[in-house]
């Protein structure tokens, strides 16, 4: 009986470890992918405010790149 519980315990520890490690790896792959290829850019901005048909500023391009960013 004491097998049981020292490998039921081994198990739980092993599953725990690893369900961290996995977030950890995860979040910080999620984060370089979202630095690398952002939703949003300012050639994006840029493209909207044309076929709007209004020439965009730089100020108002950094305006909207903070309200996203907020």
């Amino acid at each position: 009986m004491n097998a049981f519980w020292s490998s039921l315990l081994w198990f739980v520890l092993g599953a725990l470890i690893s369900a961290v490690a996995t977030f950890f790896i995860t979040k910080n792959r999620f984060e370089k992918q979202l630095r690398e290829n952002p939703p949003i850019s300012e050639k994006m901005i840029r493209a909207m405010f044309m076929q709007m048909g209004r020439k965009p500023s730089e100020a108002q391009i950094k305006q909207v790149m903070r309200s996203l960013q907020k």
